[in-house]
């Protein structure tokens, strides 16, 4: 009866911790930590499989203009990348990853570790990118690496952005673009920082 007893309540660990990492990020990579400037945070998926996106999420249509689907690349130079490439450089402490969204879309909800530097000011913003101001502008042979998002495909806040930053001089093979933005993001259930 003992050992009947000890194979269950093994049973129902292993199936437990199972359970807990049954929808990971990759194959290999159940979870991720990146660090914020709150401390570190865990980023995984949500393990209910019957989680559905809803709300404002979940809307598949919105008007054209302003809400056109976006090119896979904002502008020549650009790199655009997927989730993983997007938690590698949350994980590099070199990198930037921007939230170039209006401050009331990102105290809703952000991609953990992201800034949020609205694209109606990523001009008055370049230092936190590694650019100096000079006479002319901005200096950004110290650019850092850097990566924005907005709400989706069909969001043209950080494509905006991406196009001022290049005016003002940022090396366009510095920046990449996440297209997928927070719709994307949260349609995959990966964690979502505030609101």
């Amino acid at each position: 009866m003992k050992h009947i007893a000890l194979i269950l309540a093994f049973t129902l660990a292993a199936g437990a911790a199972s359970a807990q990492t049954e929808v990971g990020i990759t194959k290999d990579m159940p979870i991720v930590t990146v660090p914020t400037v709150n401390g570190p945070v865990e980023i995984s998926r949500i393990q209910d499989t019957r989680n559905e996106v809803t709300g404002e999420w979940a809307r598949t249509s919105r008007p054209c203009p302003d809400f056109c689907i976006q090119p896979m690349t904002p502008a020549e130079g650009v790199t655009t990348i997927g989730e993983l490439e997007l938690i590698e450089m949350l994980q590099d402490p070199d990198a930037v990853v921007v939230d170039s969204r209006t401050a009331d879309w990102f105290t809703g909800g952000t991609i953990p570790g992201a800034i949020n530097i609205p694209y109606t000011f990523v001009l008055d913003e370049l230092g936190q990118l590694g650019c100096a101001p000079d006479f002319d502008g901005w200096d950004c042979e110290g650019a850092k690496r850097v990566a924005l998002f907005c709400n989706g495909i069909w969001c043209g806040q950080s494509p905006t952005a991406i196009r001022n930053m290049l005016e003002a001089g940022f090396p366009a093979d510095k920046i990449h673009y996440y297209r997928g933005g927070m719709q994307v993001w949260r349609v995959l259930g990966l964690t979502v920082a505030g609101g």
